[in-house]
């Protein structure tokens, strides 16, 4: 799903909100993440899951087309873990299972 439509899907079941409002919320919703993220602090939503930052070490690599070997710096990558209940739903069971 992309934003928009979850701004959409937001919209519906708020139907006291306006559109520009339920965009705003989940805007900055999203960019709190993000700068938490930014912060290497953890994001956790209860019920949904816990959103961190993983640093990978520096390391040697090869371009595949040429072969030559290449260094690839340390860099950050996002990582998501879902929670037991987001976990439960999707594979149609009761968190408690």
């Amino acid at each position: 799903m992309i934003k928009s439509k979850l701004v959409l899907r937001v919209s519906a079941q708020s139907p006291h909100l306006y559109l520009g409002q339920v965009e705003s919320a989940v805007n900055a919703i999203l960019e709190q993440i993000v700068s938490a993220m930014k912060r290497r602090e953890r994001v956790e939503l209860r019920g949904f899951g816990a959103f961190s930052v993983r640093v990978r070490r520096p390391r040697s690599g090869r371009n595949p087309r040429t072969g030559a070997v290449a260094d690839v710096p340390e860099k950050a990558v996002p990582y998501f873990k879902m929670g037991k209940e987001i976990r439960g739903r999707l594979n149609n069971r009761s968190p408690d299972e």
